[in-house]
């Protein structure tokens, strides 16, 4: 009898619960942020990029909000690449760019990273360079081994 009792008060609590109140406030929009710091490309690609080759990627950006922007880190995903940041802030309106050299001494195909962070946003900024470094041709193909020589007696 008591497991019967039981087993009842559980399905009118059940009942109880399962009623849903139809004036629930309406989930309140959660408006998205838009980064102030617009940069014209993501993602920069090259191919067929010669051996040594010494020419930058560079990623400009502007500054769409109302205060200046500071970029505060940049940080590459290897020892490979390096990055120059700007050391000014960049003012309300003004465009600025962040300079990045691969070692093209590493022949083939590549993709690296840039995470970028500021003082408007708590969510980096993440730029990718991917390219094609040729082989050096300059670098002498090997030689075919010659036989050693046999001397006769």
């Amino acid at each position: 009898m008591k497991t019967l009792l039981f087993i009842g008060a559980c399905v009118i609590s059940l009942g109880t619960f399962a009623q849903t109140d139809s004036k629930q406030a309406a989930p309140k929009e959660v408006k998205a942020v838009k980064n102030p710091v617009e940069f014209k490309t993501m993602v920069i690609e090259r191919n067929a990029i010669p051996y040594d080759s010494k020419e930058p990627f560079v990623f400009e950006f502007k500054n769409t909000g109302s205060e200046p922007v500071m970029i505060t880190n940049v940080a590459t995903s290897c020892g490979c690449t390096k990055a120059e940041q700007p050391t000014e802030p960049v003012l309300k309106k003004q465009s600025s760019r962040i300079v990045v050299n691969y070692d093209t001494k590493r022949v083939g195909n590549f993709t690296k990273t840039i995470t970028v962070t500021t003082n408007v946003s708590a969510d980096p900024i993440i730029l990718t360079i991917k390219g094609t470094v040729l082989p050096n041709p300059d670098a002498a193909t090997p030689a075919a081994p010659v036989p050693a020589a046999t001397e006769s007696h």
